[in-house]
């Protein structure tokens, strides 16, 4: 198992009386010494004889954090008062607020917002509905629908507990593209009904981004929204991953000197994501791909599978393999793993190619111990962000729907998804790509004009 890094995801600050300035270096000593990460350090209340501190460091999970406390407790001479979490902290309240873009100072404002003046521009609309667009929120806004029904890592936790990640879906829309998002948490999983809310709400919106919605349910709520909607449908789990997989893959196979045509590529994890995966490298000319779930190597004509993953036991697999993960990974150039913790081990490694690629993607814990991993493989990348290689959707779907609502397109096409994969690996040079760097980081400014510019450019396309 991978061992767990201290994280600013687990990050408390505790209120620490001392008996005398110089207990403050033991304090910081006890929670480096417990496994703690000090981050900062502030005197609240000085004094010669009695200070209060606050002390803020990174924990690995809620259990350590405690340990980190009771580890300044035992400091002699010091005492925790209080402790908060900062995650928690941090959302209070939410993460996204709707701001005004215009002032309200006077009469002729509030008149030309709100009544009389805004009946001319429903009028307009009402003439030619095409007008909303120009006219309203809808040429940059886009609702974030899930069901709640697989949210994280975390499985079916229901539409309230999947609110905080959709409001971090929507503050990243904002932060890396400018782009007005909404959280729309549905208290339903029924395909049906998810399907007729979407249709009702979507006048509203320039675009829809399907949330941690579990297969196979997401597979027929997204083809059935493509087709009824004129604005575009992106299930980010599907594609937005299977976007970024393809551009680390593309440099990954730059750094070891290997061709898409030439490889064996494992998928162990066919949900959304291992099926969209599959079917874009497949699409863009992989030699061979075998898919693994919980039942061994997906088998043409097994009747246990929905039609998605029947579709690709049919498409994959050239060889005929059939077993367990042991006899798919058998001469395998790439293992892309996106399905659970700790399910590959050294003798899975061992049994790969010379210069073998392996992306361990389930977050927090991936399929394999990533130290282990990095022993076989020439690359190694994960879905960490305290690791090398973070493949990261936010790569990926902001500069997509940046270039989809800039273009006003009416569909997601398999064409917008090479682009923007070629255009995000395209960021990292000749003189940058290394085993250690193979993706752009998130903070990059220009990967979301990039990829915006490349899905504009396949759209205009004729």
């Amino acid at each position: 198992m991978t061992k767990a890094n201290p994280s600013a995801s687990y990050s408390v600050t505790m209120r620490v009386a001392v008996d005398n300035a110089t207990l403050i270096g033991s304090v910081a000593t006890a929670v480096s010494d417990a496994g703690g990460a000090v981050t900062a350090l502030d005197v609240v209340e000085p004094s010669a004889k009695r200070m209060v501190v606050d002390i803020t460091c990174n924990a690995i999970d809620d259990g350590h954090a405690e340990l980190l406390k009771a580890a300044v407790d035992a400091v002699e001479g010091a005492n925790v008062q209080a402790i908060s979490d900062r995650t928690f902290l941090l959302h209070l309240g939410g993460v996204i607020s709707v701001e005004p873009k215009i002032s309200l100072k006077t009469r002729d404002d509030l008149s030309m917002a709100y009544t009389p003046g805004v009946a001319r521009i429903s009028m307009a609309i009402a003439k030619d509905p095409t007008l909303a667009r120009n006219l309203t929120i809808k040429r940059n806004s886009v609702a974030v629908v899930t069901d709640g029904s697989a949210v994280l890592g975390l499985g079916n936790i229901g539409p309230e507990a999947a609110l905080p990640v959709m409001e971090g879906k929507a503050l990243l829309f904002k932060r890396f593209a400018g782009i007005d998002a909404w959280p729309v948490c549905l208290a339903t999983q029924d395909v049906d009904e998810i399907v007729r809310i979407v249709e009702c709400i979507a006048p509203v919106y320039g675009g829809i981004n399907l949330e941690d919605i579990s297969a196979p349910r997401c597979f027929e709520v997204e083809s059935r929204l493509r087709e009824l909607l004129d604005i575009p449908v992106f299930h980010d789990d599907q594609h937005g991953t299977s976007t970024v997989v393809y551009a680390a893959l593309l440099n990954a196979l730059r750094v070891v000197g290997k061709e898409l045509k030439d490889i064996h590529v494992v998928v162990l994890g066919v949900g959304a994501a291992g099926v969209a995966i599959s079917k874009l490298l497949l699409a863009e000319g992989v030699g061979d791909i075998v898919g693994i779930n919980h039942n061994g190597i997906l088998v043409e004509g097994d009747t246990r599978l929905d039609s998605a993953r029947q579709w690709l036991a049919a498409n994959t697999n050239s060889q005929k393999r059939s077993g367990t993960l042991a006899d798919a990974m058998a001469g395998a150039d790439v293992l892309i793993g996106v399905s659970g913790s700790n399910l590959v081990t050294e003798e899975h490694l061992k049994l790969m190619a010379k210069d073998s690629i392996v992306f361990a993607l389930a977050n927090p814990d991936p399929e394999v111990d990533l130290a282990l991993a990095r022993r076989y493989a020439a690359i190694v990348a994960s879905g960490r962000s305290d690791e090398p290689n973070q493949i990261n959707n936010v790569l990926a779907f902001p500069g997509i729907f940046r270039g989809l609502l800039d273009v006003g397109a009416r569909r997601v096409t398999e064409e917008v998804e090479i682009v923007a994969g070629r255009a995000i690996a395209g960021m990292v040079k000749d003189s940058e790509l290394s085993p250690e760097y193979i993706v752009p980081t998130v903070f990059n400014a220009n990967v979301v004009t990039t990829v915006a510019a490349a899905v504009e450019g396949a759209l205009r396309t004729p």
